[in-house]
Order: C-alpha cells, then sequence, then structure tokens
C-alpha cells in the first residue's frame, strides 16, 4: 500500500474540553453499547489476582470497576484521564460499587504519566488511542512502554483503518470529523502499525463490530525484548 494511502487525519479541537461537555452522555454509550467490547478486550488481557494495572483515558471508569474485581483485593488498579468530567463520573461509579480504595485515579496527560518506569504488569486503553493527534500517538505509546514491565501485556481497543480504506462507512465517519470535529473527534487510525512502531510484538488481534455495524479493533500485544527472550 502506498503511503499516501496509509495516511491518517489529523485531530482538531480540544478533547478536553469536548469531552467534558460530552461525559454524561458517553456514560451511556460506554454502559450499553461498549460492554460487550470492553469485556472482550478485558477477556484477553487475562489480567490475574495481584497484579497492577493502569487504564490510560478511562471515561466513566466502566473498565475500572471490571479490572478492580480482576486484580482482587491484592492487586493495584490505576487510572490516567485528561478530562476532570471523566474522573468525578468514574470515582462516583466506583464508590458505588465499593471498590474506590482499590483504585487510584490521576488527572493528567498521558503523554508525560506520573508513574514510574516499569511499574505496571498491564496497561490498557481503549476508545482512546485514535483521540491523539498524530504526532502524539507514538509519544503516547512510547510512554506505555516506559511504564509497563518488559514482561508486561498491553491491550489496545481502538478504531482500525487497516483493511477499511475503500469502505464507505470509513469514508463518513471520517468526511464526519473533517466536518464536525467537535462532535466527531475521534477518527479511524492503522492500530497494528502504531503498536508495532513502538516497540510492541503483537500477540493476538481481533475486529469486532459494535452493534453489528460498526468496526473496533483490539490488539494484544507485549515490549519486543519479552518475546524475544522466549525466542
Amino acid at each position: 500500500m502506498l503511503m499516501a494511502e496509509k495516511e491518517i487525519l489529523r485531530v482538531r479541537g480540544d478533547i478536553k474540553t469536548t469531552y467534558g461537555k460530552l461525559s454524561r452522555t458517553y456514560a451511556v454509550i460506554e454502559e450499553r453499547l461498549e460492554r460487550g467490547l470492553r469485556q472482550r478486550g478485558l477477556e484477553r488481557l487475562k489480567i490475574q489476582q495481584g497484579e497492577v494495572v493502569l487504564e490510560v483515558g478511562f471515561g466513566t471508569g466502566c473498565s475500572l470497576v471490571e479490572m478492580a474485581r480482576r486484580a482482587g483485593p491484592v492487586g493495584k488498579v490505576s487510572g490516567i484521564d485528561l478530562t476532570p468530567e471523566m474522573v468525578r463520573l468514574a470515582r462516583q461509579r466506583l464508590e458505588k460499587e465499593r471498590l474506590a480504595e482499590r483504585v487510584e485515579l490521576r488527572e493528567g496527560d498521558a503523554r508525560k504519566m506520573p508513574y514510574e518506569t516499569e511499574q505496571f504488569d498491564v496497561i490498557y486503553i481503549s476508545g482512546a488511542l485514535e483521540l491523539f493527534d498524530t504526532p502524539d500517538i507514538p509519544v503516547l505509546l512510547a510512554e506505555i512502554r516506559r511504564v509497563l514491565k518488559p514482561n508486561g501485556r498491553l491491550g489496545v481497543v481502538s478504531m482500525p483503518r487497516e483493511g477499511h480504506e475503500t469502505s464507505l462507512l470509513l469514508r463518513m465517519y471520517e468526511w464526519a470529523h473533517r466536518t464536525f470535529p467537535r462532535y466527531a473527534s475521534c477518527r479511524p487510525i492503522y492500530v497494528e502499525d502504531a503498536v508495532r512502531g513502538a516497540g510492541f510484538d503483537i500477540q493476538f488481534q481481533e475486529e469486532i463490530r459494535i452493534a453489528g455495524v460498526f468496526p473496533m479493533k483490539i490488539v494484544i500485544a507485549r515490549p519486543e525484548e519479552a518475546t524475544q527472550q522466549k525466542d
């Protein structure tokens, strides 16, 4: 495929402001439409009791609840999100589920995370990688690689462009992104290329469709050095 065909759109607008305004609406989407996708992604990550887990861009906290249950009382779950409204809603959800003491939430920019190097066993990012502007995607993934343990696992759930370059659905969504960036703030990206380019080996990938229509890709990966050691 020609390089021009693999270009992705730039992100326009202020994501923090946009998702602050959409936080209540997004809570409904996350709870209902994305439930199956979320469960599938977390199943593939295989979080174990006692593991140290991070979610990047946790939204209203649905996945944090699942991760806290899977990691158990001896595990530790952290989350970072740019939007204060999302942090507040996620904290309310965790309190309602009586899991607030197991999860540490931070409001911040994931391109420069306040975590120690090689701190986490598992990192999960769902529906957020495609919100970062094109030059920021490798920056974010490099930061994720920094805070992930050398034998850790990365789970990415994102809107794929690969395999859909000529689809009418993708073209319509990209048109909406260009025309209404405040509302269609994310856009399809080359998920596997981005993950591999950041120094990860992909262990598993699967594409599923939300509501039987909208494609999303699940990618599970490990740092290259972890797979090289196994070989």
